[in-house]
């Protein structure tokens, strides 16, 4: 394919370096399109050498060629990373005052973003508001990711590693068929949820102690937050409930904060109501503290061991298999440790049947695997115990793996997937 990587003037540029490489050793024939603003943190002779190709930033050059549109024009597929949060609004206002901002105009191929800034400018409403204009225009949004910034700053705002951009990328490339695979997407449709109403849950519950302990877990919140922008993607109207999230929320969704299981609970009901398809990704505490402490609780001398009394949280998933959905499809999530195939897919047939859920999505989950991860390996369970899908890859990839299977069940004139609840 014929990559166009543009790079803009941030401080995490020199990461673009390594995207640029992982394209060219994948065999990819990569042109480079920097800002001035990026030469000032990375150098033209270091792009020239890593992409192989020649460098050009200036409007003016190359005219008698007519090289401000030539480049666009050219691309498969344009990666833009770092994306500034300046870049970001000039892309969304359409505006091409250097050779980046027409290339882009210039071109038909997909483009895919990777956002870094710091975090109050990633949150800033303009901001947020020029995402969803891109994610709207069909641009592919990935990351940004949590953690360090520049100086002693941390939050949502980093730029995704490179392996994860490249594989974000790639994976656009495949759906659209450049790869000289067929385009995943005459199957699947760009806007196959256009119209439709999904409601996803994502993150870890957090049950009070007291005012500065939890009782949670590991969930990062990623593989619910990559089903909701995915969906959100392919067109669909997409409330995101949002259970304590380490990963940068999504545009183009509403979201719904909440912490503990019961605010998970109240929020899921109200926005299932009328909703073509409930998933639910978060992962809930099965248990709370019978009692709250308002003050801190202090350590006593001599005393060893502390007892806590835990009362058990309903069950989300089961109280809306046991209501009256008909009309909504019912998606549920199931992390095990199990080891053996044969017996977590048996843990999930169960589980699906036990729950009312129509599908039920297995994952298995380990001291590094699963929660927190940028991959995931699932398996869909439908009607009859069968194996209706199975994904794996980057969580945005088995998010649309996921979708496929949602997407199949809610089109026009598909067949009922609906059982009576166990008694």
């Amino acid at each position: 394919m014929n990559i166009v990587v543009g790079i803009t003037g941030g401080i995490a540029a020199y990461k673009a370096v390594s995207v640029v490489r992982s394209l060219v050793l994948a065999g990819h024939d990569v042109h480079v399109v920097p800002t001035d603003s990026a030469l000032r943190f990375v150098g033209r002779p270091t792009l020239e050498a890593i992409s192989r190709n020649p460098v050009h930033t200036d409007l003016f050059e190359g005219v008698a060629e007519v090289r401000h549109v030539a480049i666009g024009q050219a691309a498969d597929l344009i990666v833009i990373a770092p994306a500034t949060a300046n870049s970001i609004a000039k892309l969304a206002a359409g505006l091409a005052d250097d050779l980046l901002g027409n290339t882009v105009l210039a071109s038909e191929a997909p483009v895919v973003i990777a956002p870094a800034m710091h975090t109050e400018m990633w949150r800033h409403p303009a901001t947020q508001a020029n995402i969803a204009t891109l994610r709207e225009r069909g641009v592919t949004i990935v990351g940004p990711a949590v953690g360090q910034l520049t100086g002693s700053d941390s939050g949502p705002g980093r730029l995704e590693e490179p392996d994860v951009i490249v594989r974000a990328a790639l994976e656009v490339a495949e759906r659209r068929g450049l790869d000289g695979s067929a385009p995943a997407d005459v199957a699947r449709g760009a806007h196959d949820l256009a119209g439709r109403r999904i409601v996803v849950s994502a993150g870890g519950t957090r049950e009070p102690l007291d005012p500065v302990r939890f009782l949670g877990n590991r969930s990062s919140g990623k593989q619910g937050v990559a089903i909701a922008e995915a969906a959100a993607a392919r067109g669909a109207e997409v409330t995101l409930v949002a259970a304590n999230l380490e990963v940068a929320e999504p545009g183009g969704c509403r979201i719904r904060h909440v912490s503990s299981a019961l605010e998970l609970r109240d929020a899921v009901r109200e926005a299932a109501v009328g909703a073509d398809a409930v998933v639910m990704a978060a992962a809930v505490a099965d248990y709370r503290p019978a009692a709250v402490s308002e003050a801190k609780i202090k350590k006593v001398d001599g005393q060893d061991h502390l007892t806590l009394e835990l009362v058990r949280n309903p069950d989300i998933l089961a109280e809306l298999g046991a209501s009256d959905h008909d009309g909504t499809l019912l998606v549920g999530f199931a992390a095990e440790t199990e080891a053996d195939r044969d017996r977590l897919l048996e843990l999930a047939r169960a589980k699906r049947r036990a729950k009312g859920a129509d599908l039920l999505v297995v994952n298995r989950v380990g001291w590094s695997q699963g929660f927190a991860a940028d991959e995931n390996t699932v398996a869909v369970v439908g009607p009859d115990d069968a194996i209706v899908a199975e994904a794996s890859g980057s969580k945005m990839s088995v998010a649309h793996g996921i979708l496929d299977v949602i997407a199949g069940r809610l089109a026009p004139g598909a067949a009922s997937t609906k059982e009576p609840h166990p008694a």
